[in-house]
């Protein structure tokens, strides 16, 4: 098919700056299109300055214009790789007490929803529709869940703008209700302690890093939560976990070579954190626990 003379595309203004590092100087002609208060803008995109709003408008017009004669061919693609897609799939339900936990998809859907069916036999019970939370939000996606260890409350995130900053919610599984808990700027997940009275999430800083560790009580207000771990190295991140076990709770930081893991009995949620080997620069570990022993996988001899 002959395509027709396609318009001019947009070219973005040189505007040089200078930067020096190291010695040694480097010039970028479109520093202006990196946003100054990117920070605010990965929470807010309506935040983006005006002059690389209207820039990048133009290069997605440009775009849609250029690609204009072959939306056929892009929506026959699109039904042939979805017709070779089982819509309808779902993950093997997960044990778990008197439940059996599982994620699973609808046709046509875009979100999973996550399920549990009693052991002993009865109806599904759909715990999050991911596709009725997603509706009428231009963005939407569920990060971590974790059911409480007595079945009745599950943690839940979300974000729903696209900036990987999550929203820790709580739902009352019988009400199927959320709490008035709302804990903003998560990395997404949550674990329990044992008594299911408290959980502990990861924080993120002002530069995306999980940096911090915090203890939510059920029930209270998010600047009543407490610190429990603070990573000051600004190239380690942390993440929370459990061992197989589910008897400790482990606080884990790391870089790329270097690693360094802390627990925490998860029936005494409110105990400090104890270090169970100090970080030694390109000694790497994990931790799990079984029959009152912590076994650990490490990248060097013991």
């Amino acid at each position: 098919m002959h395509k027709a003379v396609s318009s001019r595309p947009p070219v973005a203004p040189k505007r040089p700056v200078t930067a020096t590092h190291h010695g040694h100087a480097r010039t970028d002609d479109y520093a202006w299109l990196r946003a100054e208060n990117w920070q605010e803008v990965m929470r807010n995109p309506a935040a983006l300055p005006d002059e690389i709003r209207a820039y990048l408008d133009a290069e997605n017009s440009y775009f849609h214009s250029e690609m204009a004669d072959t939306e056929a061919l892009r929506e026959e693609l699109f039904r042939e790789m979805r017709g070779r897609i089982k819509e309808d799939d779902s993950t093997v339900p997960a044990p778990d007490g008197p439940w059996a936990y599982a994620s699973r998809h609808v046709e046509n859907g875009q979100h999973p929803l996550h399920v549990r069916e009693p052991r002993g036999g009865g109806p599904e019970q759909v715990m999050l529709d991911g596709n009725a939370l997603a509706a009428g939000r231009a963005f939407f996606r569920i990060g971590g869940t974790a059911h409480s260890p007595d079945h009745r409350l599950l943690a839940w995130s979300h974000d729903d703008a696209g900036s990987e900053f999550y929203t820790l919610s709580i739902r009352n599984l019988e009400t199927g209700h959320d709490l008035s808990d709302v804990i903003g700027d998560t990395g997404g997940s949550a674990i329990w302690s044992a008594d299911g009275r408290c959980l502990f999430y990861v924080r993120l800083d002002a530069n995306h890093r999980p940096s911090r560790v915090f203890r939510h009580a059920v029930g209270t207000s998010r600047e009543d939560d407490l610190l429990v771990y603070e990573e000051a190295d600004s190239g380690f991140f942390v993440n929370v976990g459990k061992t197989q076990s589910n008897r400790f709770i482990v606080i884990h930081a790391h870089d790329h070579e270097t690693s360094e893991a802390w627990f925490i009995p998860a029936d005494a949620p409110e105990a400090a954190a104890r270090l169970i080997a100090a970080r030694e620069t390109g000694v790497e570990y994990s931790v799990d626990e079984a029959h009152g022993q912590f076994h650990i996988l490490t990248n060097v001899g013991a």
